[in-house]
Order: C-alpha cells, then sequence, then structure tokens
C-alpha cells in the first residue's frame, strides 16, 4: 500500500469519525443530554411525550407532551423552540373537610381531565469542548420558558423561567460507552390566583434539576443506558403581599440579594433506557422510579401526609421520545 492510499485512507477515516461526532443531539435517557450540538444548517424535529403516573392516593397520570425544532446555527450552536401540551387524569384524590389535598388537585371532589396548551420553550446550546477530540466534552445552554398552565394539576397560571445548564460528557471505548450529566439551575417567577385573596400566590423559586446518564452501544444502532434524575426547589411563597410564614422568601431580583428560600421538595429517580437509531431519525425510550423524595413536611403537606413529596413527584415516569433529522 502506497503513501497516497494509506493518506485518502487516514482522511476517510478521519472524515467518517467527525461525521459521527458531528451527529445530531440525539437523546440517549429521558432527561439527561449530551453535548453535541447540530451541524450547521442542519434540521431535527423531535416529539416527546412523558408520562409521570402514581402519586400514592387516588388514580393519577399526567402525559407531558412537547414537540421540539432545533436549528445548527454553526456547528457549535444549536438554537431550539418547543410548545407544551398537558394531559391531565386524575380522580379519587381524598380531600379534607377545608376541600384540600396532598396533591393540589384543582377538580372538583378531586376529580380532573383535560388536554391543554400549557406554554413555550425557546433556548441555545453552544459546544466549548467536544468529547470526540478533547478530553471531556462541556457545552452551555441558556432558555426562556413561559407557562400558562401549572404542570402537577393543571391550575392555570402565570409563570416566567430562566434556565442556564451546563453539559459533561466523557467518551470511552471508540465512543461506544458514554457518561453524561446534565444540570440546570431554574429561576422561576410564578403568579397564580388564590381563593379570597386580592393579589393572590407569588412564588419566586430556584430549583435544580440534576441528570447523570451512562449508555453503551453493544450493537449496530442500539444502545443501552441507565439514568438518575435529581430534581428539588426552593421557594417561600408572597400571599397577598405576606411571606407565607417566619422565613424569607425566595428572591433573585438581584444577585447581590440573592435568597433560597427553603427547600420545598426534593426527589431521586434511577432507571433504564433503550436508544435506536437509523440513517436520518432515532427513537429512545425511558423508565424511572421515584427512589426517594421529601422535603419541609411544616409547608408541603403531601411530605406530612403521605411521606415522601408525591404533590411534585410521581411513582413512575415512562418517556418516549423520537427524532428525525434533515
Amino acid at each position: 500500500m502506497n503513501t497516497t492510499t494509506k493518506t485518502v485512507i487516514a482522511a476517510l477515516g478521519t472524515a467518517a469519525g467527525l461525521t459521527l461526532a458531528a451527529q445530531a443531539d440525539e437523546n440517549l435517557w429521558m432527561y439527561t443530554k449530551g453535548t453535541d450540538t447540530r451541524p450547521k444548517g442542519s434540521w431535527e424535529v423531535k416529539l416527546s411525550d412523558i408520562a409521570r403516573m402514581d402519586k400514592k392516593v387516588g388514580d393519577y397520570l399526567f402525559h407531558d407532551i412537547r414537540p421540539e425544532v432545533e436549528y445548527g446555527i454553526t456547528d457549535k450552536l444549536t438554537v431550539y423552540g418547543e410548545v407544551m401540551f398537558f394531559n391531565h387524569k386524575y380522580s379519587d384524590i381524598p380531600l379534607d373537610e377545608n376541600g384540600d389535598s396532598p396533591i393540589d388537585p384543582i377538580g372538583a371532589d378531586g376529580d380532573f381531565s383535560d388536554v391543554q396548551y400549557a406554554g413555550f420553550e425557546l433556548g441555545m446550546k453552544y459546544n466549548v469542548l467536544s468529547p470526540y477530540k478533547d478530553a471531556i466534552g462541556l457545552s452551555f445552554g441558556l432558555a426562556y420558558e413561559h407557562r400558562d398552565v401549572y404542570r402537577l394539576d393543571g391550575a392555570a397560571i402565570d409563570q416566567d423561567s430562566i434556565v442556564p445548564s451546563i453539559y459533561l460528557q466523557k467518551n470511552w471505548l471508540d465512543n461506544q460507552l458514554t457518561l453524561a450529566f446534565t444540570g440546570k439551575m431554574e429561576f422561576e417567577r410564578r403568579h397564580s390566583p388564590s381563593d379570597n385573596s386580592v393579589h393572590g400566590v407569588l412564588e419566586e423559586e430556584i430549583a435544580f434539576d440534576l441528570g447523570l446518564g451512562l449508555a453503551y452501544r453493544f450493537a449496530p444502532k442500539w444502545t443501552a443506558g441507565v439514568e438518575w434524575r435529581y430534581q428539588t426547589d426552593f421557594v417561600n411563597p408572597v400571599i397577598d403581599g405576606v411571606p407565607d410564614g417566619d422565613s424569607q422568601p425566595t428572591d433573585f431580583s438581584s444577585f447581590g440579594d440573592l435568597t433560597l428560600g427553603n427547600q420545598f421538595q426534593y426527589g431521586h429517580y434511577i432507571g433504564p433506557s433503550l436508544h435506536y437509531a437509523e440513517e436520518g431519525w432515532w427513537v429512545t425510550g425511558s423508565v424511572l422510579w421515584l427512589v426517594k423524595s421529601g422535603g419541609d413536611a411544616s409547608r408541603n403537606g403531601a411530605v406530612a401526609d403521605l411521606g415522601g413529596a408525591y404533590d411534585e413527584h410521581e411513582r413512575l415516569q415512562v418517556g418516549v421520545t423520537i427524532g428525525f433529522e434533515f
């Protein structure tokens, strides 16, 4: 084999490797995402449905449905937009003599069923280091989200969020084994009406959503993985202009006066994922079980009554995402 042939073969191998590295940001897990961004000028359309079920009491099912479009501005910068549709169906939620419940249902007698347009999210992701060429992959993200419907029970709200994110990724075994971390810090400002009130309830919430995923490509087109997710929030509501309780309300109006408030709730999840990819499209299925949840039992009725933060979390989450690349 002459030098020219070797050079051509090496060049083709390098191009193939770069093509693999520049593939779409395929979801290998339910929540965790790697550092990949889309190639310049390319599109991807995604549709995800995460079904969340079982709050220990009553009969609860919630589908979080999100169509999304991504576009590669450059090889390092991807922008995206998604809309949200919430499908709540719950019944037989126990209420006390005051009509309250540990999971805050809005339906009469603890029953509710509806499909609602819930809001939208606009964001970007910028790649700094590539896991295919550098010791570790690193990307940063920033998103703006607006919601008109409360995720927990379908109630009407007015919520705006700013969400900075960090993505880390490490590959081994010629990119067959992937370890990824996603960290999100959500600054949420939520207003909702309350009974017999003038101004209603104002919540400035700081939430953390962390994901860690490990995946192995065990056959051509097939990847199996496992994911851990941790979600928590810190919030002290202000009701009709008065802080709820003795603690200082959460405040992020200025970084000099930044306060977290109390940890209202937290939840740990773990479970497997399975990913299949063809040229031009892919699909991922995941299951996560709640292994532990809790929070401030003095303020969170679910923690006090049910022994876990079932107002915010469910015992089981099943997600399916399909993506098409153009």
